[in-house]
């Protein structure tokens, strides 16, 4: 298991209010309960709203003249139906105050989080990354082979930490849940895959029939091997950059499952087509070496090459329900990962015709 090089503080965690709206976050009494020191002065630098809001904001602590950078995470002024996504706030509230101490991997400082768990919603409030000098990554940029190779070890840092598992029960296999929701029928899918997304995409992986038979292939198949704690959602929109390298952020996926779900969907989402076809076995190989120097036995070459081409489905069926994007990052992912599953044969190798 790796350690962390220094260990990290487990966050507050005030038994206040978790506030529903921009306003409430920014309210200075609100950000002194959950920061336990009192604020004279509140300024918002910053407010990216995609489903959960992220606020950037500065404030002044009562008794200082200087400023502190922070950014707050949460479903801030949303519908019913996007407020009831809050058990995934609840999810990343816990990755950051149970799990970020016990891995090394590059995450935001997390000082804060407010949880409701009967309401099943949480905001938490970290350090302000751009402030101290990081750069998040679009979801739209283009990784090198060399970008990914880094991002990748982040992840391979995070799956060395699988021990935790034992015992969290919290952290569920989300493929096979996402395999089994009924949320998204079977023609909504096919709906979603027959609009603007399907551009560049070939013909033989846009059917949503065959597509969540072989997800549900792909969840049965993933529960039998091994299970590690992986990401969940490792596309480039999730990457930030610092002067010591990559880290990871958005832990609302947070899950149980095989490695090659992570690995196979951030290398056919981060890298452009034609560099993934080049790069992503070499990249393969490089992440299976890290894993074995952190006391792993991990799957020999061609055993692991054909968990990989699998995996890229999970990956592409989650962009193939999302709705809830900016439409050019959905059309960007669906069209990487689609070809990854048409050029590796996952429904093949999962025995779906």
């Amino acid at each position: 298991m790796v350690q962390t090089d220094s260990p990290r503080a487990v966050p507050r965690q005030p038994a206040i209010a978790v506030p529903a709206t921009l306003a409430g976050v920014l309210d200075p009494a609100w950000l002194g309960a959950a920061l336990g020191r009192e604020v004279a002065e509140v300024e918002a630098v910053e407010v990216i709203r995609t489903v959960a809001t992220k606020v950037r904001l500065r404030l002044r602590f009562a008794g200082e003249q200087g400023w502190d950078a922070f950014c707050i995470k949460g479903l801030l002024d949303v519908d019913e139906m996007t407020a009831r996504g809050g058990s995934t706030c609840v999810l990343e509230a816990d990755f950051y105050c149970k799990v970020a101490q016990t891995v090394d991997v590059r995450v935001p400082e997390c000082v804060a989080a407010v949880i409701d768990r009967e309401g099943q919603q949480a905001v938490i409030v970290m350090r302000d990354l751009i402030a101290s000098g990081a750069r998040f990554c679009s979801a739209l940029e283009a990784f090198s082979a060399d970008d990914a190779a880094g991002s990748l070890g982040q992840l391979a840092r995070l799956h060395a930490g699988s021990a935790f598992l034992d015992g969290a029960d919290w952290i569920r296999p989300r493929a096979a849940d996402l395999a089994r929701m009924t949320y998204v029928t079977p023609e909504m899918l096919q709906e979603l895959m027959d609009g603007p997304r399907r551009e560049g995409v070939p013909q033989s992986v846009l059917d949503a029939g065959r597509l969540v038979t072989a997800m549900k292939a792909l969840a049965d198949r993933d529960g039998q091997r091994p299970q590690f704690m992986i990401h969940g959602d490792s596309h480039a929109g999730n990457i930030f950059r610092t002067g010591d390298g990559p880290g990871l952020i958005d832990w609302q996926l947070l899950q149980r499952g095989g490695w090659a779900l992570d690995v196979a969907y951030h290398l056919c989402a981060v890298l452009p087509v034609d560099v993934a076809e080049r790069e992503e076995r070499r990249l393969l190989g490089e992440y299976l070496a890290q894993m074995r120097g952190f006391g792993f036995a991990m799957p020999g070459e061609e055993e692991a090459w054909a968990q990989y081409r699998e995996s890229v489905l999970y990956g592409y069926y989650l962009w193939a329900i999302t709705r809830r994007v900016d439409p050019p990052i959905i059309n960007q992912f669906f069209n990487r990962l689609g070809n990854g599953v048409a050029r590796h044969g996952s429904h093949a190798l999962l025995g779906v015709a």
